[in-house]
């Protein structure tokens, strides 16, 4: 469908003339829809694009397991939580930025809104750069430390090394992906995150086969068509923007606010590194359960990247309307709008459980089927398949829980909720894990998951409704 005709039909099909601020999103304060109406057409795009940055990996997984092997699918799948972690602060500054953009857009003010996106690009290509850079060095060490089973290292170091050098360019685009959603554009992503995939999908094909006379790169494939992918996407994403004078193009204004802003990059910090640490966690949290995988040989390796396949289908539409519900409550913010507050956390947390119980569904119907796509191996099959029967249904207090803080993150409020998801990781994932990995085996590592997501859940919906909704919340910029 065409983007236009999107959006007219998200404000509602009016007739006035749209501005600058309006044609390139959704204004919730202009809506006569129900609020749950409103979120899930923006929700469409968002988790469609949510879906498409984990479908590359997806895709590349089914390749490189069907065309390279197991061992291949273990190499590639040894490296994601590593990346992940190295990832985390950059998930956690595009939050930062986005609630301050959401804020600045709420409050219709264009010019600080570019302010604060050119300090947060500025901020992930600094970023960006910094991983790369000390990514590189230490990579060999950090995997063997992690203990990647011996005959999938040399592997595991190449496609790693691949990545990582391309960090500033999956930085940047990242980040400005998030930024364009914090003014309520999910259809711009949508866009170039399926030229980024098709493109990356094609081209790891490419690689394997060594099409078109080029070389054949074996594991590190599926990195190079990242790269290829990602390049492909940002660059048509920046043309885009300019040719429909989007508020957030590359134009002179935003060039020169390509810099490091005291007060802003604090701004964005002080709400980003609590959210970022959390992520980082997490992070450290998923080394150690890989870690505890891994004593099990590289066949376990190979079902854990599969299960967290067909997991991420689940979360990646759970963190999306988190992401949406944070969206729309900056604006609200923004625009001193609290008495909108209200429905957007009803809408958040009843799409929640009406989309990611439909695909736990799904998928508990047709695990089978769905594990087969990665591995071909009858043991390793069997073994993946236990462990989603454990895990997949506890994604669902994983989003309720993530909405909460999404809506309380919008108003900067990040430490308790940061705390919060510290305390149920390390306090209950890890340990449960790995007692229950030394009374029960592989399955035990899995339980430590819902254990988790019930315990954040209970702390992260105290705090809501006994601190956080008392309060009256001032914006940001």
């Amino acid at each position: 469908m065409d983007p236009e005709v999107v959006e007219e039909l998200a404000s509602g099909g009016k007739e006035e003339p749209a501005t600058p601020e309006r044609r390139h999103g959704i204004d919730i304060f202009h809506e006569t829809r129900p609020m749950w109406t409103t979120m899930a057409i923006f929700l469409i795009p968002l988790m469609a694009s949510n879906i498409l940055q984990s479908a590359q990996q997806l895709f590349n997984s089914i390749l490189v397991g069907q065309l390279l092997g197991v061992n291949a699918l273990a190499a590639i799948s040894a490296f994601f939580p590593i990346f992940f972690l190295l990832f985390s602060f950059l998930i956690g500054l595009s939050n930062g930025a986005t609630v301050l953009v959401g804020q600045a857009f709420g409050a219709r003010d264009m010019h600080k809104t570019k302010q604060v996106t050119g300090t947060a690009l500025f901020m992930s290509l600094a970023l960006g750069a910094a991983v790369a850079i000390v990514g590189l060095l230490l990579i060999d060490g950090i995997l063997r430390a992690v203990g990647t089973p011996p005959n999938i290292m040399a592997d595991t170091v190449q496609y790693a090394r691949v990545f990582l050098f391309a960090s500033p360019l999956f930085f940047l685009y990242i980040m400005y992906i998030t930024i364009v959603r914090g003014v309520g554009d999910a259809i711009t992503p949508f866009i170039f995150l399926t030229v980024t995939t098709i493109v990356g999908v094609f081209f790891t094909a490419v690689f394997i086969r060594g099409w078109f006379n080029l070389p054949t790169l074996a594991v590190t494939s599926a990195a190079y068509a990242a790269v290829v992918g990602n390049l492909a996407g940002f660059v048509g994403m920046l043309f885009y923007l300019r040719a429909r004078k989007s508020p957030l193009a590359l134009d002179y204004e935003l060039v020169t606010d390509l810099r490091f802003d005291r007060e802003l990059s604090w701004k964005i910090v002080k709400i980003g590194v609590p959210t970022g640490l959390q992520v980082v966690m997490v992070s450290l949290a998923e080394i150690a359960v890989l870690s505890f995988v891994n004593h099990f040989g590289s066949h376990a390796t190979a079902a854990y990247g599969a299960v967290n396949q067909v997991v991420s289908y689940v979360q990646f539409p759970a963190i999306s309307i988190s992401i949406a519900a944070s969206i729309f409550a900056a604006q609200c913010i923004g625009a001193r709008r609290e008495d909108k507050l209200r429905d957007v956390i009803h809408s958040g947390v009843g799409l929640m459980y009406a989309i990611v119980g439909t695909l736990v569904l799904i998928c508990y119907l047709f695990s089978w089927n769905i594990m087969g796509w990665f591995i071909t191996d009858a043991s390793t099959l069997a073994t993946a398949h236990t462990l989603l029967m454990i895990t997949l249904w506890s994604y669902l207090l994983f989003g309720n829980s993530a909405v909460i803080s999404g809506i309380m993150r919008a108003s900067g409020t990040v430490l308790v909720p940061t705390l919060n998801g510290i305390i149920a990781i390390w306090g209950v994932e890890v340990p449960v894990a790995y007692v229950l990995m030394q009374k029960i085996g592989l399955p035990g590592i899995w339980i430590g998951y819902p254990a988790a997501f019930a315990f954040v859940l209970t702390l992260q919906f105290t705090y809501y409704t006994f601190v956080w909704k008392r309060r009256t919340h001032e914006r940001l910029v």
